[in-house]
């Protein structure tokens, strides 16, 4: 199909700005907000940062043959390039992006949640894929700034788009909705990550609760059974409401599930009456969890659920989120170091308990960030799920709240001998290249800032 047509004018009627220079019927290419990611044609967008003005690298980007601009303020030099002056750049890219998301046809699944919310994109997307053109954000593009860039690649005129939506303060994700304007809602969970910036979980629950927000009667809530905040909090939805539970009643519903520890899950799925064994590789009952969710949407579209069970057998994790890799030295990781909160990694462990035909379980565990003044207890609780998780060896990772969940790990009667505490990444991987030995079952997984994603390259270079 053709690519939407997008020209200068109605750039600056979607965003409520007027073209300054140039030619108003002009075509325009791909938008582009990274002056460095500029090739000829490109329209590029001033974005006012915290750290960076775009308007600063205006010279750089025509250099670099910009055809045209988005801006805020009159320039110069540009007299020869279409030119759309509006009074914000962000909201300018915002309401463009809204404007082609509108006229693309797409109907546009958003997923939000404390924790999953790039495996249910990714696996909503491939059960889709069997009956639609779908498209899916790269990455987790998923704020203010993230979800219009993703919306404007809709101009390919996919069936379905299937898109995050990432919040760490209240009023975000109420933003993100009226960007998006999705057709189906996703919400996976509430959990604790970024529980520093709220006074408690009901907190997060309301912020998340704002993708409930400006529904239409024929909107569609998918909401997880198994989570009394967000079943309270769906009674508020204007639109329909279908549930996914685990060995719960719900509309998508899981019973006899089998954690089969490395090799993945199974469980009978049942869907009105409509029923399938669903195996996948994808590890946990949180993995588990979001193939329900995916089900969910699948279903309400049309895909078969028999459809759904054969592709749920061929999942593979995201990078650095759940990946199992075994590597050729007889060293086997799950590098789940792409973000880490409390929640998460007690599943984690979890998954390290279960798992047979290791020599011995360890687990490198970097900081949990943007916890607040509940970091010290939470890292605490880790710490003791560790200890409970038969762990014979823990590397903890950061500052002092790392500190807390290796002592704790002590206290619930880890041997001293074999927890350690580092500050850097660079000194959890050396620990790890000197412990590790072939035979070992090795969890990695940590706030990104904490960077744990060192420890499983290093390792995959020592037993390739």
């Amino acid at each position: 199909m053709a690519l939407l047509s997008l020209n200068a004018a109605g750039i600056a009627a979607a965003a409520g700005g007027q073209v300054v220079a140039g030619d108003s019927g002009r075509e325009i290419g791909r938008i582009v907000i990274d002056s460095r990611a500029i090739e000829p044609g490109d329209f590029f967008v001033a974005i006012r940062g915290e750290r960076f003005d775009g308007h600063d690298f205006i010279a750089e980007v025509l250099g670099r043959g910009a055809a045209g601009l988005l801006v805020d303020r009159p320039v110069e030099g540009a007299w020869d390039r279409v030119v759309v002056q509006v009074a914000d750049t962000t909201r300018g890219l915002q309401d463009i992006a809204l404007d082609v998301r509108r006229r693309s046809g797409a109907k546009v699944v958003a997923v939000t949640g404390s924790a999953g919310k790039t495996t249910t994109k990714e696996v909503t997307a491939e059960f889709l894929a069997s009956r639609y053109r779908v498209f899916r954000n790269r990455g987790n593009l998923n704020n203010h700034i993230g979800l219009p860039l993703s919306l404007l690649e809709l101009r390919s005129q996919p069936d379905v788009a299937v898109v995050e939506l990432g919040m760490n303060h209240p009023g975000e994700i109420r933003t993100l909705v009226a960007i998006a304007e999705p057709d189906v809602r996703v919400w996976t969970n509430v959990g604790d990550a970024h529980v520093g910036f709220f006074a408690s979980a009901d907190a997060i629950a309301d912020a998340k609760a704002e993708v409930l927000e400006q529904a239409r009667p024929d909107d569609l809530l998918v909401a997880n059974a198994n989570d009394a905040r967000i079943m309270q909090r769906a009674e508020w939805f204007l639109g329909r409401v279908r549930t996914f539970g685990i060995e719960t009643p719900a509309d998508v519903m899981a019973t006899g599930v089998t954690d089969r520890g490395l090799v993945g899950t199974s469980a009978t799925v049942r869907v009105g009456t409509a029923e399938a064994t669903l195996n996948t590789p994808l590890l946990g009952l949180g993995n588990l969890a979001n193939l329900l969710a995916a089900t969910a949407v699948a279903t309400e579209l049309g895909v078969p659920l028999e459809d759904i069970a054969a592709r749920a057998a061929t999942l593979r994790p995201a990078a650095h989120r759940g990946e199992l890799l075994r590597l050729p030295g007889g060293v086997t990781i799950i590098d789940d170091s792409y973000n880490s909160s409390p929640s998460a990694l007690r599943q984690a462990l979890l998954t390290v308990a279960a798992a047979t035909g290791c020599a011995r379980r360890m687990a490198v565990i970097g900081e949990m960030l943007e916890l607040g003044d509940h970091a010290a207890a939470l890292h605490a609780e880790c710490g003791r799920a560790a200890a409970a998780a038969g762990l014979d060896r823990l590397i903890a990772v950061g500052g002092s709240a790392a500190g807390y969940l290796a002592a704790a790990a002590v206290d619930a009667g880890m041997p001293a001998d074999r927890v350690t505490h580092v500050r850097t990444r660079e000194e959890a991987a050396d620990l790890a290249l000197a412990r590790v030995r072939p035979g070992d079952l090795v969890l990695v997984k940590g706030s990104r800032g904490i960077g744990t994603d060192l420890v499983v390259e290093r390792l995959k270079a020592e037993f390739a």
